[in-house]
């Protein structure tokens, strides 16, 4: 494989270039020291764009991908030789718990308080906000430095612990489920559905780079939208589209999504 031109033609933008390239470099170290070797956390985005590498290739195997839990929406991207069948301690997970009558922490606090901290986005994966507590996954190697070092988000003091993957306490979703019928199954009307505005409107958004399929930003309002497809609106939100109904009377498709709460 050509590294060089197969990275240029999947990057997107300059910085996917450098992120593709660390990617290789982590696949090309198992190869050659046939040890496991990870990623930063990547964002569902530059999962698409890691995954698409690996396929253009030829990897089919001797990776996955790992954020804790089945649904994460940050995921390192964990390289395994030919004796592993999984890695330990590519991942930390920790509690963040806080009390009182004005203890109410939201994702963006626990976020801001970690970044205060010095703490790269990159090391952190999904931040799980409960009443009561925040679970983080995080790199190993941040582990000792939140336990003696993260202690408050803002003014509410935090008591933090070290946890089991299995101890993750994942918020359930909040979604509404939009029904609707659309007239076919193009970018601009799936979105206008699941959204709940006009056509034009979705289009309007679309051609200005605001949404994305599947995590990838796309500018063709023709775009065919699959069964289960993702899609993203900055500043609006997601939704998961689906088929269902099939056709109306009058010829239009049955459409059925989730949007994100």
């Amino acid at each position: 494989m050509d590294k060089a031109a197969t990275i240029a033609k999947i990057a997107q933008e300059p910085e996917d270039r450098l992120l593709l390239a660390r990617i290789w470099d982590k696949y090309e170290q198992t190869q050659r020291k046939n040890i496991p070797a990870a990623t930063v956390f990547l964002s569902p985005r530059e999962r698409q764009l890691a995954q698409s590498l690996l396929n253009a290739a030829g990897v089919r195997s001797g990776y996955l991908f790992d954020g804790g839990y089945e649904e994460a929406e940050r995921q390192i991207l964990l390289f395994l030789p030919d004796w592993a069948e999984e890695a330990e301690g590519e991942l930390t997970f920790l509690r963040a718990e806080f009390h009182g009558a004005d203890s109410v922490l939201t994702h963006r606090d626990i976020l801001g308080s970690l970044m205060g901290l010095g703490v790269a986005r990159e090391r952190v994966g999904d931040i799980l906000v409960s009443p009561h507590s925040a679970d983080i996954v995080a790199s190993p190697s941040l582990l000792d430095f939140f336990l003696r070092e993260w202690g408050q988000a803002g003014r509410v003091k935090l008591t933090v612990t070290e946890i089991g993957r299995d101890a993750l306490r994942v918020p359930q979703a909040q979604v509404k489920v939009i029904r609707d019928t659309v007239s076919s199954l193009r970018l601009d009307a799936v979105a206008a559905s699941a959204f709940s505005m006009s056509r034009g409107r979705a289009a309007e958004l679309i051609a200005a780079g605001r949404v994305s399929l599947d995590h990838v930003p796309c500018l063709k309002a023709d775009k065919p939208v699959a069964e289960g497809a993702v899609i993203t609106a900055r500043g609006l939100g997601r939704a998961r589209g689906a088929l269902g109904g099939g056709l109306t009377k009058t010829g239009r498709i049955g459409a059925r999504s989730e949007r994100n709460l």
